[in-house]
């Protein structure tokens, strides 16, 4: 499992590669057709991350392991390569997890955004990206009223999750006083966390799409509810219609393909 933490990288060549031209792109062949994406240097971690497994070649022969239709199609599981049908796939990774990297609104999931996976925020409350993993998102078109609805939901979503991470860096008083049945410390101590989420959403303000948001996910489409909660660290610029038909194979009750569709290989262009 992804243990540690990747905070930087030995005098590889992949930073100059990346630092020489600026917009790193990369092809991914796959036996559905082949598509190009571009990483963000403004993610730097995951662009260098990203360019570090291609150079050492860690997708070959992996699966898109998770594809949902109007959602998007996940690849990156080393343990996908040989995997058996039926098997569970998705918790494989090269051993470390990457800092998350939001460089948000400037960067959301739109249709053809490229983004890391991760583990839930329920053992994760940093948001740390897999080491591997990745998916494009495929989506759907949103109405206005459907944006304005799901900016609401986002908020109070938000707000839970700045609870619950507060609650993370208290756990062990939580547990100590748990231990100690101190029932008037707990409500003490969750009213002190309650008016501290509150000071921290106040200071957020209410969420809001940004116009560049509401124009893309109207006319392109994307999965809006992922939006600064897992990092986009490029987009697909050639071969959106690769990633619509892998969104359209059928799949098992894992949403696995029923056919593999498998990375054959993936180079870094000019």
């Amino acid at each position: 499992m992804m243990a540690t933490t990747l905070t930087f990288y030995g005098g590889g060549g992949q930073q100059d590669t990346a630092a020489q031209n600026p917009e790193t792109k990369v092809v991914v062949k796959t036996t559905a057709g082949d598509f190009t994406v571009k990483l963000y240097n403004e993610t730097p971690a995951h662009r260098d991350n990203f360019i570090k497994l291609v150079e050492e070649k860690f997708y070959e022969n992996t699966l898109f392991h998770r594809v949902i239709r109007d959602f998007m199609v996940q690849a990156g599981d080393p343990e996908s390569k040989d995997a058996p049908r039926f098997s569970q796939l998705g918790t494989g990774g090269p051993g470390y997890t990457i800092p998350a990297e939001f460089v948000y609104p400037r960067y959301f999931h739109k249709r053809g955004a490229l983004s890391a996976a991760r583990q839930a925020d329920q053992v994760n409350p940093e948001r740390e990206s897999s080491g591997s993993q990745f998916y494009v998102v495929t989506g759907k078109r949103y109405s206005m009223n459907e944006l304005r609805d799901l900016e609401q939901k986002m908020g109070e979503n938000e707000a839970q999750s700045v609870f619950d991470r507060l609650c993370a860096q208290n756990r062990d008083s939580i547990f100590s006083l748990q231990n100690a049945n101190d029932m008037d410390g707990l409500m003490k101590l969750q009213n002190e966390l309650i008016a501290k989420t509150e000071e921290i959403m106040k200071e957020k303000g209410d969420f809001e799409f940004t116009p560049e948001q509401l124009s893309a996910y109207t006319s392109e489409g994307g999965t809006p509810f992922l939006d600064n909660q897992y990092t986009v660290f490029g987009e697909v610029i050639d071969g959106m219609k690769v990633i619509e038909k892998i969104e359209k194979v059928s799949t098992d009750v894992n949403n696995r393909p029923v056919r593999d569709v498998r990375i054959l290989s993936m180079e870094i262009i000019k």
